[in-house]
C-alpha cells in the first residue's frame, strides 16, 4: 500500500469553504454572515470625532446605578439628620482632618475652587467652545448639550437649598448656624467641572488625553471636598452626600448626551 502522504497536499474543500466569506457550513467562523447581523457593519456609521455621535460612554444600566446612588444618598442624609454612631464618627474624623498638617493656605485654595465665581465661569467657557465647534461642524441640535449642562448646574441650588433647610445640620466648630448638609461648594465643583469634561470628551481624539482629563476632574473635585473639610467649613459627611448627589446629576446628564448623540448620528446617516 502506497504512502498517501508522499504526494502533494490535497485540498480540503470543507476547510476552504469554512474560511470563505459568507460561508454558512458547519464549523465555519463566518457562518453568521449569511444572515443579517444585529448591528450591520455596512449600515452602522461611526460618529465622527467631535460630533454628537461620539458622546461619552454610558453605564450599561444607568437606572440601576441611579437607584443605588439614591439609596446611598438617602442613607447618608438620614445619618446626617439624626444623632447616630456614624454621625459621631464623622465629626471625630472632621476634627482630625482639620488638625492635619496640610497648610491652611493650600486648603483654602482648594476650597475656593468650589466657589460659584470660579467653577461656573469654567463651565461657561467650555459651553461656548463646544457650542462653537458643534455649530461650525454642522451638528444637528448643537445647542442641546450645552443647554443640558446648564440645566444640570441649575439643579444644584434647586436641590441643595431645600435639603439644607430640611436636614438643618450644624456646622463644624467656629461655623455659625445650621444647614451644612449637603455641601453646596462640593456639588458646584463636581457638576460644573464634571459637566465641562463630559462636553469636551467627544471633541478629543486622543484616548490618553480623554482618560487623563477625566482623572484630573475626579482628583480636583475630591481635593475641593478635602479642602472644605480641612478648613473646617464642612463635615466629611456633608461632602460625601454632596458627591453622591452630584454623581446622580452627572449620570443623568451622561445618559441624555448619549441619547442626543445617537439621535444626531442617525440624522446625519440618513441625510
Amino acid at each position: 500500500m502506497g504512502d498517501t502522504r508522499s504526494g502533494p497536499p490535497q485540498p480540503h474543500p470543507g476547510r476552504a469553504i469554512a474560511h470563505t466569506t459568507g460561508a454558512s457550513g458547519f464549523r465555519s467562523p463566518h457562518r453568521s454572515d449569511s444572515r443579517p447581523p444585529q448591528t450591520p457593519r455596512g449600515v452602522r456609521r461611526p460618529g465622527l470625532d467631535g460630533r454628537l455621535g461620539t458622546s461619552p460612554p454610558v453605564p450599561g444600566r444607568p437606572t440601576l446605578f441611579l437607584g443605588g446612588l439614591a439609596l446611598l444618598f438617602a442613607f447618608l442624609t438620614w445619618q446626617a439628620a439624626v444623632d447616630t454612631p456614624l454621625r459621631r464618627a464623622d465629626e471625630r474624623l472632621g476634627r482630625a482632618i482639620t488638625g492635619s498638617r496640610l497648610p491652611g493656605g493650600a486648603a483654602e485654595f482648594l476650597a475656593d475652587l468650589g466657589n460659584f465665581i470660579v467653577a461656573v465661569p469654567v463651565l461657561v467657557a467650555v459651553l461656548a467652545y463646544v457650542a462653537w465647534r458643534a455649530r461650525r461642524a454642522g451638528t444637528p441640535r448643537w445647542w442641546l448639550p450645552p443647554l443640558a449642562a446648564l440645566v444640570a448646574l441649575a439643579a444644584v441650588p434647586a436641590l441643595i437649598a431645600p435639603l439644607k433647610a430640611v436636614v438643618g445640620r450644624a456646622g463644624p466648630p467656629g461655623m455659625e448656624g445650621d444647614g451644612f448638609y449637603p455641601s453646596g461648594h462640593t456639588a458646584t465643583a463636581a457638576v460644573a467641572y464634571g459637566a465641562a469634561v463630559l462636553l469636551l470628551l467627544p471633541w478629543l481624539r486622543d484616548t490618553y488625553v480623554r482618560r487623563e482629563l477625566t482623572i484630573a476632574c475626579v482628583v480636583l473635585v475630591v481635593a475641593v471636598g478635602f479642602g472644605l473639610i480641612r478648613r473646617g467649613y464642612h463635615w466629611p459627611l456633608d461632602v460625601a452626600g454632596s458627591l453622591v448627589l452630584s454623581a446622580m446629576l452627572l449620570i443623568t446628564l451622561t445618559v441624555f448626551l448619549h441619547r442626543v448623540g445617537r439621535t444626531g448620528g442617525r440624522r446625519q446617516g440618513g441625510s
